[in-house]
């Protein structure tokens, strides 16, 4: 198993090596001129070519673009995305406690789907095509269907504008949790209890189930033995849903102003803050080949068959 995860994780450093270059790629083929850029954020008058060139200078934008890379990799392995253009402040500081905000709210919501699409899945699958099974089908077909900023919308207006029970916006509480993190919950766990659903009407039908009613093993027991099998393949979907979910807030955040990095990336975008573009890029990125990995390491501590396919 050491060996697996060892050979996993190298597999990821040539692909996190990609992403970084492209991400840096994508940046610098901007049509605007990140020295112009700084310039404007900083509200002078009159921008000149003289000045725009010792801008570049000053930010060593006038090196060649391969030690222009080299240098940016090395300064974000230590965490230093360099400087806000809009506000001059480093660039960690500002994507540092938004992406703390962020991952706490994708955890509690990824807890809460997680437990309701097992939750879900495992009664529909029990009671498959009885009314239990297509009405839940049926309400969460109808809920996923719904844009989330809609839901969102209505949520506020009756729970905290027409019922004052919770509040709008920020995240002075735990109360302040609970609109987004339901929102979160129903766009998602909709589709992901599906998945169980299926997989275990499939392991319904294996032969082990079969032979365990045929020696007398207590119902519950046989439904826990189908339920393992089945969270093998739901494992890997649940562990991509943290990062999808981290990088899919962005509508969620600016509805509820929760101060995550969905918000700050729109501000970025909008000013073209282009360093906090480029780590909110490189963060969201790294989470998904993080989980990636993490998830085939999980399912090969579950299944050893899975341990020769590298």
């Amino acid at each position: 198993m050491g060996s697996y995860i060892i050979k996993r994780i190298f597999i990821s450093i040539p692909l996190l090596l990609i992403i970084s270059f492209l991400t840096f790629v994508l940046i610098n083929l901007s049509p605007l001129d990140p020295a112009e850029v700084v310039l404007q954020a900083q509200d002078v008058p009159v921008i000149t070519d003289e000045l725009i060139a010792q801008t570049k200078e000053e930010l060593g934008m006038d090196q060649p673009f391969i030690i222009r890379y080299f240098d940016w990799l090395i300064a974000c392995l230590q965490l230093d995305f360099g400087d806000s253009y809009v506000k001059g402040e480093p660039v960690w500081s500002l994507v540092g406690p938004a992406f703390l905000n962020t991952l706490k709210l994708t955890l509690v919501s990824s807890v809460a789907i997680i437990v309701l699409s097992i939750l879900l899945g495992v009664i529909c699958a029990l009671k498959e095509g009885k009314i239990i099974d297509k009405s839940v089908r049926g309400i969460s077909f109808f809920l996923t269907s719904m844009p989330s900023y809609w839901l969102a919308s209505i949520m506020i207006w009756y729970v905290s504008v027409k019922l004052d029970l919770l509040p709008t916006s920020g995240m002075d509480s735990y109360k302040s949790y609970i609109l987004p993190v339901t929102v979160i919950a129903v766009s998602y766990a909709g589709i992901y209890f599906r998945n169980v659903r299926s997989s275990m009407l499939s392991n319904l039908n294996e032969d082990y189930v079969l032979y365990g009613r045929a020696c007398g093993l207590p119902e519950r027991k046989i439904t826990m033995h189908i339920l393992r099998n089945s969270l093998q393949v739901a494992i890997s979907i649940f562990c991509m849903a943290i990062p999808i979910i981290l990088g899919g807030t962005v509508v969620i955040e600016n509805v509820f102003a929760w101060p995550g990095l969905g918000s700050l990336s729109v501000k970025s975008i909008l000013s073209r803050d282009f360093p906090v573009i480029q780590a909110y890029v490189l963060i969201i990125a790294v989470a998904f080949v993080l989980f990636n990995t993490i998830s085939d390491i999980i399912n090969a501590a579950m299944n050893p068959k899975l341990r020769n396919d590298l």
